[in-house]
């Protein structure tokens, strides 16, 4: 069958990769910094990089801050000339609302750092919300339109928030008040499910982290209706992209292994190794825009074994590049 994920699709967010980053090049042969990493990547055979900030080690090429604009210049040629494409950041998203100047300040100046670096979607490592509220989701939703709004007349498309598990927890909008007015049962929509309702396709993207997604699904199987009883919903990671599959550019394909012992219901392991089927989800999509970003926590080896975050990326490019369309 034909490949599942493009060779030009297949990507990693440099988080997996932290470690080889941040350490001093004047201590170790290994690959180090950002210029080193970028050309051990593109010799894997990733085209496609996601990053997770712009900092490295001080003795790195470029020194240790490369979020100014003469940093970002550095970090764009060092991608061409691996032949690498960035397609995203987990960066600053301001934590003010109504925004304050300084943070609309500072959500500028990382468009126009972005935009030097050539990201296609600018976006964030976190929920819009931890809240369970409906109240406070409609809040983020106006934010979010507004931050939106801001990168799309900046040059962007796609400004993306990124989920975890607590995301698709079910919203708190029914029911009785508790002693502070607030609804303590659930009508059965899922806060992130709320949450692509009430926002404008055209300026709030989506990036689902698979391996959250499906640690919801183990997580948030019941909640209590209006009435008091208590219902059983599992949630179903792939039937929320498929409607709307050009909301969700980008994906963190970040694979586990079942585990009942663990409270999340799976082991973070390389991609490939693990039991999240996903030859069945990336084939019950029909476009073949999104970018998968292998990803994993845990890839870094320590003292113990430095070399272990890139040799993971390797396995994981390969297993990524074995899924077929069956």
């Amino acid at each position: 069958g034909a490949p599942l994920i493009r060779d030009s699709k297949r990507g990693i967010i440099l988080y997996t990769v932290r470690d080889a980053i941040s350490r001093d090049p004047l201590s170790t042969d290994l690959p180090s910094g950002f210029r080193e990493v970028f050309k051990a990547l593109s010799d894997i055979g990733y085209e496609r990089v996601e990053f997770a900030g712009y900092r490295q080690h001080a003795n790195a090429n470029g020194g240790a801050d490369l979020e100014t604009v003469e940093g970002a210049r550095l970090l764009r040629r060092w991608l061409d000339d691996n032949g690498l494409r960035a397609e995203g950041n987990h960066g600053f998203i301001p934590p003010s609302w109504p925004l304050t100047q300084s943070d609309r300040d500072r959500f500028q100046r990382t468009l126009e750092i972005a935009n030097i670096i050539g990201l296609d979607h600018m976006g964030t490592g976190n929920d819009p919300t931890g809240s369970r509220y409906k109240a406070d989701w409609d809040v983020a939703a106006d934010k979010w339109h507004e931050m939106g709004m801001i990168a799309k007349a900046a040059g962007y498309t796609k400004l993306y928030t990124h989920n975890h598990d607590a995301a698709y927890d079910f919203l708190l909008d029914s029911g009785p008040l508790d002693d502070q007015g607030r609804p303590t049962r659930s009508s059965g929509i899922r806060k992130l499910e709320y949450f692509i309702q009430i926002t404008d396709p055209r300026y709030v993207f989506l990036e689902m982290d698979i391996y959250w997604a499906h640690v919801a699904q183990h997580r948030f199987r019941t909640y209590t209706a209006p009435d008091g009883s208590v219902q059983t919903d599992i949630f179903d990671p792939v039937s929320v992209v498929k409607p709307i599959e050009r909301r969700f550019p980008l994906f963190h394909a970040k694979d586990g292994r079942i585990n009942p012992a663990n409270p999340a219901g799976y082991d973070m392991v390389p991609f490939g190794t693990g039991d999240i089927d996903y030859t069945a989800f990336f084939g019950a999509l029909k476009s073949g825009h999104h970018y998968p970003m292998y990803e994993q926590d845990n890839a870094p080896g320590g003292a113990a074994n430095p070399g272990q975050s890139l040799e993971l990326a390797e396995l994981s490019y390969d297993n990524m590049s074995a899924l077929r369309r069956p």
